[in-house]
């Protein structure tokens, strides 16, 4: 998933992308677990989609309230 395409999105709709993603990568560590995963790349792809969202989360968080991002 491109950048891009999570800016469009609102930040209660990104929470729910984040669970999601987080549930998807915890079915890929157990089927990885099992010898079920035949893509293995999918590991990294769902690692880097979550960081996008929780980067674009903080982003915004700390574009509400200036203060909190300099530890006043």
């Amino acid at each position: 998933m491109k950048a891009s395409e999570l800016q469009t999105l609102s930040e209660a709709e990104l929470v729910q992308k984040g669970r999601e993603l987080r549930d998807e990568l915890f079915s890929a560590r157990i089927r990885r677990a099992t010898e079920q995963l035949e893509d293995t790349s999918l590991l990294g792809r769902l690692k880097k989609d979550i960081a996008r969202v929780e980067t674009l989360l903080s982003q915004r968080r700390a574009a509400q309230d200036p203060a909190a991002e300099s530890g006043a």
